[in-house]
């Protein structure tokens, strides 16, 4: 099931491969099949991730490294999905996307906050992983068909009857950002706050006190937008992807902690030496010490730094579950082998 889980998270790998290839503007236009190659990647990764789980309870190898390790996957991907969609859009080296890699991030992140307190991963009527994702499907074959321009036609265009709400200015592009801002805040996270507090009621605890427990997040990206508010590099040389790619595997850490900390019923984490680099590149840039040259050496060891540190974590992590539950993260143990362990 986890090598499952791994194909699935491999597609969507490929396609910033050929983002950065083909358009590593992230803007295009791209050739008419590559818009077509991100909406069957991202399909092929939804398909997987749902198979996985299936998969682990037909060949009874459910286990706790199995939701560790698709979690683990689905977090590092909402950066990686957040890059291709915003390919998808033509957004370009912009805020545009950077809002749609961190819309991402902060619903994922609630989620898991919200399942840590709850034990319970609620995704709604309406989920990123499968409704949500569909529509990015979609979005990329429409790309594919008429082009990545018709997201960026006037608002009143391309909304006729809420277009005139929004500012003359604005693209469709704009508009479509703002509507998911406001569904993901008012959809998603809050109703994640009511979902903590009801938990917190029934068990007779301080819902107040699980609060001070979103200030990672708010930290994780409250850095990352003052480093690119500041930065002499990152928009202006085309570094976008490699911050992003940086920031979400933090990310990655970050998330994968709680979820670490929720199966083995440990304190809630709050903190994560990957978000050091994150913090001293935001200090540095917005005192104004960083050069082009600089900033960029910075960024590439931060990068360095946070996989190496990532993957370490994760391999011993990994190792520790497969020995104390006497099994493997690739493969399937055979059941006799299994009912040894036992």
């Amino acid at each position: 099931p986890n090598l499952i889980t791994l194909t699935g998270l491999s597609f969507e790998i490929f396609d910033v491969l050929l983002v950065l290839l083909i358009m590593p503007d992230l803007e295009g236009p791209g050739p008419a099949w590559l818009y077509f190659a991100f909406g069957i990647g991202m399909w092929l990764y939804s398909t997987f991730d749902n198979v996985d789980g299936k998969q682990a309870r037909r060949t009874g190898t459910s286990s706790p490294l199995g939701e560790l390790f698709d979690h683990g996957c689905d977090a590092l991907n909402c950066t990686i999905a957040g890059i291709v969609e915003a390919s998808a859009f033509a957004c370009g080296i912009s805020w545009q996307t950077v809002a749609i890699v961190f819309f991402t991030t902060m619903t994922f992140f609630f989620s898991t906050w919200e399942e840590y307190h709850t034990g319970v991963l609620y995704l709604g009527y309406i989920n990123g992983p499968t409704e949500i994702l569909t529509l990015a499907v979609l979005a990329c074959f429409a790309s594919g068909i008429w082009g990545p321009a018709i997201w960026h036609v006037p608002a009143s265009q391309g909304l006729p009857l809420i277009g005139r709400l929004f500012p003359e200015t604005w693209e469709l592009m704009d508009a479509l950002l703002m509507i998911t801002a406001i569904a993901m805040i008012f959809g998603h996270c809050l109703v994640c706050c009511l979902n903590v507090y009801s938990a917190c009621k029934e068990q007779n605890r301080s819902f107040f006190a699980t609060l001070p427990q979103l200030v990672q997040y708010v930290v994780f990206a409250g850095s990352c937008y003052i480093w690119l508010s500041n930065s002499t590099t990152i928009f202006t040389n085309n570094h976008l992807v490699l911050f992003m790619v940086t920031a979400g595997t933090a990310f990655g850490r970050i998330v994968s902690k709680i979820i670490l900390a929720h199966l083995t019923e440990m304190p809630f984490p709050s903190y994560t030496v990957q978000m050091i680099p994150l913090v001293v590149g935001a200090v540095i840039a917005r005192i104004g010490w960083f050069t082009p040259s600089t900033e960029l050496f910075f960024l590439v060891i931060s990068f360095l730094f946070v996989v190496v540190a990532y993957f370490h974590w994760a391999l011993v992590v990994i190792e520790r579950f497969c020995e104390f539950l006497g099994i493997n993260c690739l493969t399937i143990t055979p059941r006799k082998q299994r009912a040894k362990t036992e």
